[in-house]
């Protein structure tokens, strides 16, 4: 690990102003990732910009919904009575995310900005593209049973780790992004993280200097009747191999709107409309759900060790579907 200079930022420009001046600094909330990743030599930075006394909190109704400060802790979120009750997928997804500690230290917003667990990524041993553009990538052809069968390309098939992000996907989330100018922009979180393409190390769209300040979740329906389902190697502290977020509005057996992301299996938290498609007015019925399944693996393209996957995420979301229906 590098030895670093550290700055407890008093406001919002001056944060985002030294993460902006292209001297390798970076912020730091929680700490429960980037330090991590120091640690290991997989990221390097000669300074670290403490954020927690910035004014990104709250956990509050809007008119049309619901606004989360990025500086909120996953457990205060996860528990609080208005997520439970009106984002159960939401409150759910926190509360199955790794271990107690973790949940009372990690950021909202840091949560959302966690980096791919791929043992390539994080071994500096190896080459990686996310790491070291055009060096390579180990895990096409390598140890890939956690990989991604959605979204990947031949640069990197790493999965997006976080089970948050994919319940907010699936719930139609918006971020808002301030720069070192303090001005604001809403991006929604479904176009936050990029594809890997030919550019792995770029992984969402923020630009230098920009912090996370809330997310909002639209009110709705299906976000009321909504779950997370994590299936995983062991009971606690494992990251997804399959995972849905799933929100339905189903009246008189009809599905009236559908909401569908998938997690553990895309290089990111993988929205499906091909899903929803196929679930909107549809009866909400076995074989729905089985067709809805099928849809969202058409385009799978799964690896030697990560085969299971596709059968695995899809009796995952069909089990998704049928416990929503039968809240309805």
């Amino acid at each position: 690990m590098n030895n670093f200079t550290y700055l407890q930022a008093a406001q919002a420009k001056e944060a985002t102003g030294a993460v902006r001046d292209g001297k390798g600094a970076a912020f730091i909330a929680g700490g429960t990732t980037l330090l991590d990743l120091m640690k290991l030599n997989v990221e390097s930075h000669g300074q670290v910009v403490d954020i927690n006394n910035l004014a990104f909190r709250g956990i509050e109704p809007t008119a049309d919904g619901l606004r989360i400060g990025a500086l909120e802790r996953m457990s205060d979120v996860g528990e609080h009575a208005l997520v439970v009750q009106q984002y159960p997928a939401v409150s759910q997804a926190l509360l199955l995310a790794a271990s107690p500690q973790i949940r009372n230290m990690a950021s909202i917003g840091g949560n959302l900005l966690q980096r791919t667990r791929c043992g390539y990524f994080r071994d500096v041993a190896f080459p990686c593209n996310k790491r070291e553009p055009g060096s390579g990538c180990p895990a096409l052809d390598g140890e890939n049973r956690g990989h991604a069968i959605l979204g990947g390309s031949a640069a990197c098939i790493a999965t997006y780790p976080g089970d948050l992000a994919v319940a907010l996907v699936a719930l139609d989330a918006v971020l808002t992004l301030e720069n070192p100018k303090g001005k604001q922009r809403r991006v929604p979180l479904v176009g936050f993280h990029l594809l890997p393409g030919t550019t792995p190390q770029r992984e969402t769209v923020l630009e230098p200097g920009e912090l996370i300040v809330a997310v909002t979740v639209p009110a709705a329906a299906h976000a009321r009747k909504s779950t997370y389902l994590k299936v995983r190697d062991r009971a606690s502290y494992a990251y997804a191999l399959a995972s849905a977020a799933v929100g339905l509005d189903v009246q008189g057996g009809q599905v009236r709107a559908a909401r569908v992301a998938l997690g553990g299996v895309g290089t990111k938290p993988w929205r499906s409309g091909a899903a929803e498609k196929i679930l909107t007015g549809a009866p909400a019925t076995e074989a729905t759900f089985r067709a809805a399944a099928a849809a969202a693996l058409r385009e799978a393209q799964p690896r030697e060790h990560n085969r299971f996957k596709v059968e695995l995420i899809q009796n995952t979301l069909v089990r998704a579907l049928t416990e929503v229906a039968g809240k309805a």
